[in-house]
């Protein structure tokens, strides 16, 4: 037993750090071509872009995005017990219903656009770049079936590389795109008489078409991965002798009970930001705010703080879809101290990375702004210094969704869910009403709403799972780790700004005294979190490159 545990570990970190490195190197790439693209299309043009991708996201999530949990934890069962064909089923089951729920949903968006955008969001221009997304939302739920498919077999490379791809592509296209089309859009405006509203319009559809081109790179690449894999697969499916399979009839209800509670989740669960756009877009206007300010103070929102504390919500995301195929066929086989250790392990793992991108978000705000956006308002900074502990409570809440799936308490995250957005709400409302703290009161809201699932579905696992977390290793070591670097990446920053400035530009003085200020911080955490006891050799291990970090550690004495 305990080798066998051994190895489901390995192979359950192994596969959650295949797609964690893969989401990372996606959100990254995402990050940097945001940044020519912010250039381009300007404040106005992220409020457009963000708008009409806040949409998409709400439809994508209704029709399909839990589409690859529910294949994955479907197929992940039946292959644990050997039935193949079933496997096999469900995946043609959830084809039919990715045509179906994704054409749908394609339909409704493109001849939507105008009544999304303009009636609910005050944001009438930003239909252009919305219904360049509408054909994606079918190409996503079918590219969904088969990440969900492989997923379930106990890989996550089909997946990582394709995600890795379409953002690759998708920065391309979106860069190059937007530059073509904000040119054509000042032309329309100069006919029309807004030349800056419809140039930001056509730039943000240009960013927008990056997303369509590289979600249909990556359905190509990952159908010819599955062609290439199919040989092996119909030898898998002649060696399955069980008598008893599933028809359709069978396997179409499961399916569909198994999407509906993780579609209902994870969109209340991210329901929030679409909701946080229409209050805050209507209140501020009736309390007098410049629709051209409003838009501007969104378009940093959404186009600038959202895509900084998204980053490292790359790992939970990715923790969370890996856990659920892992902890489903422990959970199935009963094995619970199994269960028990991969939900310790999945935590830990998570709020190892969480806590140090939270605090240096915080502490590195305003530099961090004038690097990546050449943005060196002070509310820009102040959006990531209120924001960025959000960053541990949206980790920790992604994650624990994830495990309640994995574990069969599907509906938990939907109570959960719609407990926190009712209370979300209400603060939302109060702070922008009452206190009029303006983009501040959704930022704050946001946190709150993050700390209210965080625990809800936390205290659920816990309960329903039996495990227990190591506060030490999870919480206070991660804690004290990321304080101390915080302390030393502040003073490193200031100290070489303040020196460095003196013999060159501001920007110039900002980007080098920020790369070493990071590095540092890197290295501090690491020495730290080992001085702390957060890490030790067995956890070194289960890390990619974890041989060399043991090797380091060792040499410096902080192994023993």
């Amino acid at each position: 037993m305990k080798r066998r545990n051994r190895s489901s570990d390995a192979s359950f970190l192994m596969q959650g750090s295949i797609l964690a490195i893969a989401s990372i190197i996606s959100r990254i790439v995402g990050l940097i071509y945001r940044i020519p693209l912010t250039a381009t299309i300007g404040k106005t043009g992220n409020d457009y872009y963000g708008t009409a991708y806040e949409i998409y996201n709400i439809i994508l999530l209704i029709s399909s995005y839990s589409i690859p949990l529910a294949v994955s934890k479907l197929v992940s069962a039946r292959i644990a017990k050997g039935h193949v064909k079933d496997a096999n089923k469900v995946l043609h089951g959830a084809l039919l219903f990715a045509f179906i729920s994704g054409g749908i949903a394609a339909i409704v968006v493109y001849f939507g656009a105008e009544f999304f955008t303009g009636a609910l969001l005050k944001t009438p221009l930003s239909a252009i770049a919305l219904k360049v997304l509408a054909p994606t939302l079918l190409v996503v739920a079918i590219l969904g079936v088969f990440r969900g498919f492989f997923q379930g077999l106990g890989t996550m490379i089909p997946s990582a590389i394709s995600q890795i791809g379409e953002q690759i592509v998708n920065a391309i296209v979106s860069v190059v795109a937007a530059n073509l089309l904000f040119s054509y859009g000042k032309k329309v405006g100069g006919v029309l008489g807004d030349v800056k509203g419809y140039s930001a319009a056509f730039g943000a559809a240009g960013g927008t078409l990056g997303t369509s081109t590289g979600a249909a790179f990556a359905l190509i690449f990952i159908l010819f991965i599955f062609f290439a894999f199919k040989k092996v697969f119909s030898r898998m499916l002649k060696k399955d002798k069980h008598k008893h399979t599933e028809s359709f009839g069978d396997i179409m209800p499961v399916l569909i009970m198994t999407i509906i509670p993780v579609l209902l989740s994870t969109t209340v669960y991210n329901i929030s930001s679409i909701i946080d756009q229409g209050i805050f877009k209507n209140i501020a206007l009736v309390q007098g705010y410049d629709k051209n300010v409003i838009s501007e103070y969104w378009g940093v929102f959404t186009g600038q703080y959202k895509v900084l504390i998204n980053v490292p919500l790359a790992i939970a995301s990715s923790m969370a879809a890996s856990t659920v195929p892992s902890l489903t066929a422990a959970f199935n086989s009963n094995d619970k101290q199994l269960v028990k250790k991969q939900i310790n392990m999945a935590n830990r793992f998570v709020m190892i990375i969480a806590f140090p991108c939270a605090v240096g978000l915080m502490v590195l705000a305003s530099p961090i702004m004038v690097l990546l956006f050449n943005d060196s308002e002070s509310s820009s900074a102040l959006m990531l210094i209120i924001g960025g502990c959000s960053v541990i409570f949206y980790s920790l809440s992604t994650l624990s969704n994830g495990i309640l799936q994995g574990i069969d308490k599907m509906t938990i995250p939907v109570k959960n869910a719609l407990v926190a957005l009712v209370a979300h709400i209400i603060l939302l409302l109060a702070l922008m009403e009452i206190f009029k703290l303006h983009i501040y009161a959704v930022i704050i809201a946001n946190a709150f709403y993050a700390l209210l699932m965080c625990f809800l579905n936390q205290s659920a696992v816990l309960r329903f799972s039996g495990a227990t977390i190591d506060i030490k290793k999870v919480v206070v070591a991660p804690l004290e780790a990321s304080a101390l670097m915080g302390l030393v990446v502040y003073l490193i920053y200031h100290m070489f700004d303040a020196l460095l400035s003196l013999g060159m530009s501001a920007k110039v003085s900002n980007f080098f005294s920020c790369i070493f200020a990071i590095v540092i911080g890197v290295i501090v955490y690491f020495i730290s979190l080992l001085i702390f006891k957060g890490l030790d050799e067995e956890a070194l291990l289960k890390f990619p490159g974890g041989r060399t970090l043991c090797q380091i550690a060792y040499n410096l004495h902080l192994l023993r």
